[in-house]
């Protein structure tokens, strides 16, 4: 049997990982968790969200998953290591499995201020390339934009005109979309920027690198999946939150595809 996939993030952001996952591993069984009681997590401070991370890794192993995708740039960038002592099983994170397969001289990166300011990012391409130029921006508006709904919201081109001038100004060549949310604003990311920046969703990078571990853990290796019947990601995903089961569900809807079955469980218990 395929190991059990934890993914949690401090809401709807991760949702775009999960989307991936199951997409590039249709047979892989898959348990989310949104901590929606403490959304954001991005302008938290450094110790909270250890703190949170330690529950949340603590909770999701007593669930018994097999491996742990940290869906959540914050949590990756400032909690990696309690994550890794606390889970009990392989972690991959988004940050170092995405500067590991850059290829730029002169990378953005827009994530939230929590990640922005803990130069995460900038250390993990540093350490892939040496040389690359790294400019971290924090980007307070747009979790909360984007957790509203509303992705036509004026207020999110000024804020993304804002956040991405910096960079266009020093001649990035790749944007980093460094915050799970993100991805909800490719098109109008992409909108923004010149025809030759390279947007770039870490979300592909954590995907691909989870799926050896997958196999090693008796998962099916892609290219084998012929003749084997696919069961619906709705089936095989359990999501969970902390905070509004009914809220989260509607919203999530736009973001999977379908409207999953969402439950509302406490962190603090471990059953």
């Amino acid at each position: 049997m395929s190991a059990l996939v934890g993914l949690f993030d401090s809401g709807l952001g991760g949702l775009t990982v999960l989307r991936r996952l199951q997409e590039r591993y249709p047979h892989s069984s898959c348990l989310y968790l949104g901590d929606t009681a403490r959304v954001p997590y991005g302008q938290r401070s450094a110790a909270e969200i250890r703190a949170i991370a330690a529950e949340v890794v603590a909770w999701l192993r007593h669930q018994q998953v097999g491996v742990l995708v940290m869906a959540c740039n914050t949590s990756n960038a400032l909690a990696l290591d309690v994550a890794v002592a606390e889970a009990g099983v392989p972690v991959v994170g988004l940050i170092d499995s995405v500067a590991a397969e850059l290829d730029s001289d002169c990378v953005g990166v827009l994530a939230t201020p929590a990640t922005a300011n803990s130069g995460a990012y900038r250390r993990a391409i540093h350490a892939c390339h040496p040389h690359a130029q790294v400019l971290e921006v924090g980007c307070p508006a747009f979790v909360p934009l984007i957790e509203a709904g509303d992705l036509q919201d004026p207020a999110l081109e000024r804020e993304a005109l804002a956040y991405l001038a910096p960079l266009l100004a020093a001649g990035v060549d790749t944007v980093v979309m460094g915050c799970t949310h993100y991805p909800m604003l490719r098109s109008l990311l992409a909108g923004l920027l010149p025809p030759h920046v390279r947007l770039v969703d870490p979300a592909a990078s954590a995907v691909r690198r989870l799926g050896p571990l997958l196999a090693s853990m008796g998962g099916m290796p892609e290219g084998e999946l012929g003749g084997v019947e696919v069961v619906p990601p709705a089936l095989r995903t359990r999501v969970c939150v902390s905070g509004q089961a009914g809220a989260f569900a509607e919203a999530a809807s736009r973001w999977l595809g379908y409207r999953p079955a969402v439950e509302r469980v406490d962190l603090r218990s471990v059953a």
